[in-house]
């Protein structure tokens, strides 16, 4: 009697601890994913369309029942508004490093993500760019950088050797919204056009606060240009566009990234027919899985892709298999498995040069004809 009376509260416990260790091996790993857009101002339909991307991505994961070390993943999406502002994108930045975030997918714009990305390298927080595409984002040595989108070398690159190879433009003329955006992609189609035996006649600056564009287009119409190349984003492209048509600027009209989408259209309305755009990637209407994407993105969000979705779900994944091949969420620990990925995603091949560039990039150009952006052709990178 006295020996069963001594071993019961051990057995209670060790019993207790039985019953408790299956709970704890199975217990849930959150996983913050940092994301960072405008989601406010003149740019907030890129940074809707880009949030959707990653939280569609999110949302898969968990549909498959993605495990990390044995343990079932939980994803958590902290969302931050930068404006599009360089100053607020280096606060939301510092919030998200407070934060704690596993991984960051941002930011959209090129001003931003330059300063931003410079908070995540000094906290060892791998920054996973969907949309930003100037050159010198991964061109800084840093190894928390890693691009799912072409740079403007390739994008705008590609551009102006078309400009002057196939549509064989004389005289070409330039905007840009002098943005690090918008002057990044002007400078590389400058680049490339001369690198092509080309001639830039006139280079004109607006900002991507703008409504009106005519003391710039007036001067450029007596240059007398056959091509302009347009480096802004909407709502400003469309009116340039729009203003190049009233003043009876009959040239063709070339847009780099953020041009080809419904808003373009709509805003430039009867002007827009004709215009061209070089976007990065490929159709998503040209794959399965595109059309497949783009089908259950607008059944679950109730509007269509915009632009840059597919490459925030990219981007989301990209952080998620590395962490799987690794079995860690620690970036310190998943960052040589990020390095190395290779898989193909919604936009193409995902794999990363030494600086984190996207190492087999591709662009596509489109046309507006009766009122429908149509591919015209896609030219994939080296």
């Amino acid at each position: 009697m006295h020996f069963a009376k001594t071993i019961t509260p051990i057995a209670v416990a060790v019993g207790t601890l039985l019953a408790l260790a299956p709970f704890s091996a199975s217990a849930d790993v959150e996983v913050k994913v940092g994301f960072a857009a405008p989601l406010t101002g003149p740019n907030a339909s890129y940074g809707k369309d880009l949030q959707y991307g990653v939280q569609m991505a999110l949302d898969d994961a968990k549909a498959q029942g993605i495990k990390i070390n044995g343990q079932a993943a939980t994803f958590k999406l902290i969302a931050e508004d930068d404006g599009a502002d360089p100053r607020t994108g280096v606060q939301v930045a510092q919030k998200l490093v407070d934060e704690n975030v596993n991984v960051v997918v941002g930011h959209f714009n090129s001003g931003t993500t330059i300063p931003a990305s410079q908070l995540y390298e000094k906290a060892g927080i791998p920054d996973i760019d969907p949309a930003a595409t100037n050159p010198t984002i991964s061109s800084r040595g840093f190894a928390n950088i890693f691009m799912v989108i072409s740079s403007d070398a390739q994008n705008a690159g590609t551009a102006g050797t078309y400009a002057v190879q196939v549509t064989k433009a004389k005289r070409i003329a330039i905007i840009d919204d002098r943005t690090a955006f918008g002057q990044g992609e002007a400078d590389e189609f400058d680049k490339a056009v001369k690198a092509a035996g080309g001639k830039i006649i006139e280079r004109e600056y607006t900002t991507n606060q703008a409504t009106d564009f005519k003391t710039q287009l007036t001067k450029m119409k007596g240059s007398n240009p056959d091509l302009i190349f347009v480096a802004a984003l909407n709502p400003q492209a469309a009116g340039i566009m729009k203003q190049m048509r009233q003043l009876g600027i009959n040239a063709q009209f070339v847009g780099g990234g953020g041009v080809k989408d419904v808003d373009f259209v709509k805003l430039a309305g009867d002007s827009a027919e004709g215009a061209m755009a070089w976007e990065y990637g490929r159709p998503l209407e040209s794959t399965p899985v595109g059309k497949d994407f783009a089908g259950k993105f607008k059944a679950k969000f109730g509007v269509d892709v915009l632009s840059y979705a597919p490459f925030g779900y990219d981007a989301a994944w990209a952080a998620i298999k590395a962490m799987q091949a690794a079995n860690s969420t620690s970036p310190e620990t998943y960052r040589p498995k990020l390095k190395a990925i290779e898989f193909d995603g919604i936009t193409g091949h995902i794999a990363f040069n030494a600086n984190g560039s996207l190492k087999h990039g591709s662009s596509t150009m489109y046309q507006v004809k009766n009122g429908q952006w149509v591919t015209v052709t896609t030219k994939a990178g080296l």
